[in-house]
């Protein structure tokens, strides 16, 4: 996902798909990379905390994308 994400950043537009179907996908795989990231962060600290990290759950994309870094 990360590399898909970087190469559509990196690349211009492939003339394969128009660009608004390129910048939907882009966008698609940031929200999808937003909730691997924060579902790596909620699992971080229930481990730390003691908790079971496989009860870590993946949050809605309209709740993680709001979150600040």
């Amino acid at each position: 996902m990360v590399e898909d994400e970087r190469g559509l950043r990196a690349a211009p537009p492939s003339g394969g798909i128009d660009s608004s179907t390129e910048q939907q996908r882009l966008g698609r795989l940031e929200r999808e990379l937003d909730q691997c990231w924060d579902l790596l962060r909620q699992r971080g600290t229930k481990a730390e905390f003691g908790e079971n990290p496989d009860e870590a759950r993946v949050r809605p994309a309209d709740q993680v994308e709001g979150y600040q870094g």
